[in-house]
């Protein structure tokens, strides 16, 4: 542990901030005649560049001649995360190292960074700088779990945080101490993908145990059947969803094989602390980290064929088996109006909270992660429930409709949970409708924002987001890969 802290100051030191959200808003702002032209920074200014990145962004271009606002759209936001959050450098040691900002705040999420460099895993193979800059994503996201796991973001290095005074143990490596179970899963995810994709086994070395270690332990703590475990969280704040009840370990749980998650992925305490999106996420994530283990560790190569399989991959296997059972008992709601359906959090004693939350692992975002099967009817029945009025954070107006949350609060569409709503339908006119809701409701920015209200796309909040943005542009090469290109030429630009 000594040997990360201090890897990680050093490479701090070699780091320098580029950007600010003041001077992201005036680099984005429109020209005054509304011409379209491009939002990315100067070549210059950008903070990685990818070839094969470059050439994907002119053939989606070019495949999208009919829906030229889309096109620009694209062109601004796939490549956002590369071009103003991606800090990569080589340590001392001469691994790769990448530190990724969420945008406007200068601090690493676990789950932000996995999201944001994602749709760039597939082109890894044809550009080395830029298989290496999702691998030091990888090392520095399991740096980050060895040194706290309960922790959701990161400082670049030993700089402390405005939020040092939370009632948790914080240390000066923590930007915040938010105990979420998807931070846990999204670099597991990523590491998994990247070895899919890449072939590359070097990541999974001494330092990938520990942090797979750490995962166990803390969803083992967190399943509560010995106690609350060592984590606690509270806040002086006037925010209710930004601090944890009774004494900072939130409601109380029956323990039934889930796993309690003090926080929601938009980082707003649970409600229920079993979330039910978050459990699925863990039961696939632990299955991927034990197929790796299986594949690669040489401890289970040199056994002998009488042996049984690496004790690591034997107890996340176990894990993901207990949990999994666990939601066939206690996730599945029946609803008067649309059947079984899935709740959003539960408590083990019986008690179900119904609605969903736009950030992803949610409830509608579930097919897309890989966690349940779309032709799932229990999923379906949940999905009709979730974008319908009957979820009480579904929000319906003028400028469009979709899936907010607590975090930003009434009224206030994420467009997050659009292009989910995109990603998991079969419906061309569904898509369409997606798509130009986001086109409609950029704001003249060419930009997907963390959220706009429902009546008023001008009225938004963050400016600089780059998961959502790199997203937007996941969700364009999924649809042309799926052959959706002609849907996608029908996109019109707004009425501005």
């Amino acid at each position: 542990m000594k040997k990360v802290l201090c890897m990680m100051a050093v490479i701090m030191a070699v780091h320098s901030v580029v950007y600010a959200s003041d001077d992201f808003a005036r680099r984005i702002a429109l020209p005054a005649d509304n011409t379209r032209v491009t939002r990315r920074p100067v070549e210059g200014e950008r903070l990685f560049r990818s070839h094969i990145i470059e050439q994907k962004i002119l053939e989606v271009k070019g495949q999208l001649s009919g829906a030229p606002y889309l096109a620009w759209m694209f062109e601004n936001c796939f490549p956002n995360t590369l071009d103003t959050t991606v800090h990569y450098s080589v340590t001392d040691e001469g691994d790769d190292d990448t530190f990724v900002y969420t945008g406007d705040i200068h601090a690493m999420w676990l789950r932000d960074s996995a999201a944001q460099v994602w749709p760039y895993v597939q082109f890894a193979r044809e550009d080395e700088a830029l298989r290496r800059m999702i691998r030091g994503t990888i090392l520095r996201q399991l740096k980050c779990i060895c040194i706290d796991p309960y922790a959701n973001a990161f400082n670049m290095g030993p700089t402390g945080s405005e939020w040092a005074s939370d009632l948790t143990t914080m240390n000066p490596y923590l930007h915040e101490r938010k105990y979420e179970i998807d931070s846990l899963c999204y670099p597991l995810r990523l590491a998994y993908e990247y070895w899919r994709v890449t072939g590359d086994v070097t990541i999974f070395g001494d330092l990938w145990q520990e942090a797979v270690r750490k995962i166990l332990q803390t969803f083992r703590q967190q399943q509560r059947k010995d106690g609350r475990g060592p984590y606690r969280f509270q806040r002086k704040t006037a925010v209710q969803y930004d601090t944890m009840s009774h004494n900072g370990y939130g409601n109380p749980v029956k323990p039934c094989g889930l796993i309690a998650s003090a926080f929601r992925p938009s980082d707003d305490s649970t409600v229920l602390l079993f979330l039910i999106p978050s459990n699925f996420m863990a039961v696939t994530s632990l299955r991927k980290a034990a197929e790796i283990i299986t594949s690669t560790s040489t401890h289970t190569a040199k056994r002998d064929a009488q042996s049984l399989e690496n004790p690591l991959a034997v107890e996340c296997r176990a894990l993901a088996d207990e949990v999994e059972a666990a939601l066939r008992n206690y996730a599945v709601y029946e609803h008067p109006k649309y059947g079984p359906i899935y709740a959003y959090e539960v408590d083990g004693f019986g008690n179900q909270l119904l609605m969903d939350d736009a950030n992803v692992p949610s409830l509608l975002a579930m097919p897309y992660l890989g966690d349940v099967p779309l032709d799932d009817p229990v999923y379906q029945n949940t999905r009709r429930f979730l974008w319908s009025e009957d979820n009480p954070y579904f929000f319906r107006g003028s400028a469009g409709e979709g899936i907010g949350g607590p975090h930003v609060g009434y009224d206030m569409v994420w467009p997050m949970s659009i292009m989910m709503r995109a990603f998991t339908s079969t419906d061309d006119n569904e898509i369409r409708q997606c798509l130009q809701m986001l086109v409609n409701t950029d704001a003249g920015t060419g930009f997907i924002h963390e959220s706009f209200n429902k009546n008023d796309a001008t009225n938004y909040s963050r400016p600089w987001f780059a998961w959502q943005n790199t997203l937007f542009g996941e969700l364009i090469l999924k649809l042309l890969a799926d052959g959706k290109q002609e849907l996608l030429n029908s996109v019109t630009q707004a009425y501005r």
